[in-house]
């Protein structure tokens, strides 16, 4: 693992501004918004040996089982504000009716739940989305993504290579991509994800101070929203799959490395290079990165489960890394207050049609 107990105290590059709120009042106006629930696991607190331990649970977000359609509506809010000069508060009615002038096509690149949120945003507002994947991303999910009426492009490729994909393809045809991973020249679009992603961390400030967060990590958005909030007040570690530890791998280089992904369980994690706007973030502000087994995982899923927490592997990542966790050396000890970001739940099955 990569472990910095100074990063709690440090001074991030270029900090963003606080959020104005806009965001969560833009989310606290689509339908079926409400916080998700922050369950505190006392027995998992023992375990740990911390005075609490609390799993803020995504497994249902505005009807979809991950936390992304945070990210990814409030992106595609601001770009038809931009796209169509908006002025002002901003609510479905207003984007939908916007969208109605002309086709609007989004496009992005994913490994599972950013498609899919994105996807159901499009159909919201009346537009059409178009959704790269990489060839080893599970039918069940890419026929969830399609079930909300997007069209796939699979990509004989790495999620990296996805990513390729869906901006080359946005640059040929003019759609507008929504990804939620930047790099030199595509930075403004991540960045509005990255602040949707503050609705989630609002709501736990609401209930609880912690010491302690500990997030699954992919290309590092959302650790970035985690790191940025959290500055000087609490540690924040990331949890990756060991095929894809991109973060870590990068920490402990001290620049940014890709690597080569394989199959995980841990799909929404695949991910081979960590994104260009997070990384001097993650790099001054990450107390600790950890890479966790399969096994490891599974375990947590388990745990998790009989808890009550209907956690998916990527979001059952917090918990198994924090096991792995030496916390001493984090300067905690038994009354430390612990939140995990179970950032997903356990999907249901869908038909398994297969590449078309």
């Amino acid at each position: 693992m990569y472990l910095n107990p100074e990063a709690r105290s440090h001074s991030a590059p270029n900090p963003p501004p606080p959020g104005d709120g806009a965001a969560r009042t833009f989310h606290a106006g689509l339908p079926g918004y409400a916080p998700t629930p922050l369950t505190e696991l006392p027995e998992l607190a023992t375990e740990l040996g911390v005075g609490r331990l609390l799993v803020k649970d995504e497994s249902s977000r505005l009807g979809l089982p991950a936390f992304k359609i945070l990210g990814a509506s409030w992106a595609v809010a601001l770009l038809l504000a931009d796209r169509f000069g908006l002025a002002g508060p901003l609510d479905l009615e207003r984007l939908r009716t916007a969208a109605a002038r002309e086709p609007v096509v989004l496009v992005t690149a994913t490994d599972g739940n950013h498609g899919r949120a994105l996807a159901r945003m499009a159909r919201l507002v009346g537009a059409h989305a178009v959704v790269f994947v990489p060839d080893v991303l599970e039918h069940r999910t890419v026929d969830l993504i399609a079930g909300e009426g997007a069209e796939i492009e699979w990509v004989d490729g790495d999620y990296d290579e996805a990513v390729r994909r869906a901006a080359k393809y946005a640059d040929r045809t003019g759609a507008e991509l929504v990804q939620d991973t930047a790099w030199d020249g595509y930075e403004r679009v991540p960045a509005w994800i990255v602040d949707g992603y503050r609705t989630l961390l609002a709501e736990i400030d609401e209930r609880v101070t912690p010491d302690l967060v500990v997030v699954p990590a992919g290309v590092g958005s959302l650790a970035q929203a985690v790191v940025t909030h959290y500055r000087g007040r609490a540690h924040v570690v990331t949890a990756e799959p060991d095929s894809a530890d991109c973060v870590r791998r990068s920490l402990l280089a001290g620049r940014p490395v890709r690597i080569r992904t394989g199959v995980t369980s841990m799909a929404g994690l695949n991910c081979g290079t960590p994104s260009s706007a997070a990384w001097p973030y993650l790099l001054a502000g990450l107390s600790g990165a950890v890479a966790v087994g399969e096994e490891q995982d599974a375990a947590a899923v388990a745990d998790l489960a009989r808890l009550g927490v209907a956690a998916g592997p990527c979001g059952a990542a917090a918990l198994a890394g924090a096991r792995l966790l030496p916390l001493d050396r984090l300067g905690l000890d038994h009354t430390a207050t612990v939140v995990l970001i179970c950032t997903d739940g356990a999907q249901p099955l869908a038909p398994a049609h297969g590449r078309t």
